[in-house]
């Protein structure tokens, strides 16, 4: 079984780190470097890295924030925000990413999916899916959250690892930022049909979400940024948490 693992979100905007509620209200938390850092330390086994704004602008000032951050960091981390090619992602992988996480380009262009697991390795290729309710109906958004497509969350991430995703980030937008737990139901509508991981985000607000989601779910991972951010959980603290609850974590 795979072990679980707790992985810090970088929001990042004009190179610092915000945070909001479902998406919106962005409020400055905080030079993402030290925070790199401060949870390498503090025993997260992944990092996530989100340039929230790059699909709109120039994304060349992250390349090198990304370059600066692979300096400090041990862990694997993972990038994401307007990356729509073969060239962008060689470029953030040579800066020294781990993996990168691609979401609107990817509804765009299915077919980028496998080309670049096939020039990468799927490993390399995190498929990102904000998910909100729309009725009864569970939908992809694109552009940061603002566009709902007609893809079918479920439907959506069973194409994605057909064509060579190796993971799936999946954010519930109704959830995040609001700490009142992850979204247990498309957590595991997701992680149930599947068999790459799935990345839980979106929501966490105490120690209890981080086991109900491990405990309730197939998740293999879960996400979160304010509660980290804000000092409001502490990662070592968490993790020994789970270890009494008999949850495996790296």
């Amino acid at each position: 079984m795979l072990k679980k693992r707790i992985i810090p979100c970088l929001d990042i905007k004009d190179g610092s780190t915000v945070k909001g509620i479902n998406f919106e209200g962005l409020k400055n938390a905080g030079d993402p470097i030290e925070l790199a850092k401060k949870y390498e330390l503090e025993g997260a086994d992944e990092l996530v890295f989100l340039d929230i704004t790059a699909t709109l602008e120039d994304r060349k000032t992250f390349v090198e924030l990304v370059r600066d951050i692979s300096k400090e960091l041990s862990i694997p981390f993972t990038v994401g925000g307007g990356i729509s090619s073969i060239e962008d992602v060689r470029k953030l992988l040579e800066a020294g990413a781990d993996k990168i996480s691609i979401n609107s380009s990817a509804v765009k262009d299915p077919k980028l999916i496998s080309d670049l697991a096939n020039e990468f390795g799927s490993q390399c290729v995190v498929v990102a899916i904000d998910t909100k309710q729309i009725g009864q109906t569970d939908l992809v958004h694109i552009k940061g959250g603002r566009e709902a497509t007609e893809l079918t969350t479920v439907e959506w991430a069973k194409q994605a690892e057909a064509l060579g995703a190796g993971e799936i980030l999946l954010t519930s937008m109704d959830g995040d930022g609001t700490k009142k737990g992850f979204d247990l139901r498309i957590t595991k509508l997701v992680s149930e049909n599947i068999t790459i991981p799935v990345i839980a985000s979106g929501g966490a607000g105490s120690v209890e979400d981080f086991v109900k989601v491990f405990n309730e779910t197939k998740a293999t991972g879960a996400l979160a940024a304010s509660v980290f951010h804000f000092n409001e959980i502490d990662i070592q603290n968490l993790k020994q948490q789970l270890k009494t609850q008999k949850i495996s974590v790296r």
